[in-house]
């Protein structure tokens, strides 16, 4: 019970640009980051800019639901 009432909590960040339909075997899947936010000072989902190796250059990387 008070683990739900964490202040810092894991976030998954996923890459924006890449399409997960259009995933093909050349390409190694979609680029994923963990890390860890404070609740009370971001309540609103976060958005990073970090290095996607799938497209090869910096995009957006969003959060996403566990």
């Amino acid at each position: 019970m008070a683990e739900d009432k964490a202040v810092r909590v894991r976030i998954l960040l996923e890459c924006t640009s890449c399409v997960r339909k259009s995933v093909n075997k050349e390409s190694r899947g979609i680029s994923r980051y963990i890390t860890q936010k404070n609740r009370h000072n971001t309540p609103s989902r976060l958005e990073l800019r970090k290095f996607c190796p799938c497209c090869s250059k910096h995009t957006i990387h969003g959060e996403i639901q566990k």
